[in-house]
């Protein structure tokens, strides 16, 4: 996997946002306060996170998780 795909993220003020960011690269967000780059950064790519995670474990160990 090259890249990062996030489709239609819709966290907080994100409506609907598709992006495509490149793996082992330095990414810069920016934008107007309040336009949702804490949101797109941290709450869209940490969910994401969690459901590769949780993608990982095997279907028993997977039930616990929150």
């Amino acid at each position: 996997m090259q890249h990062i795909d996030i489709r239609g993220a819709r966290t907080h003020n994100l409506k609907n946002i598709n992006l495509t960011l490149p793996r082992d690269k330095f990414i810069v967000i920016t934008g107007l306060s309040g336009s949702g780059k804490s949101s797109l950064a941290f709450d869209t790519l940490y969910a994401e996170g969690q459901r590769r995670y949780v993608e990982s474990l095997s279907a028993y160990a997977a039930s616990f998780s929150p």
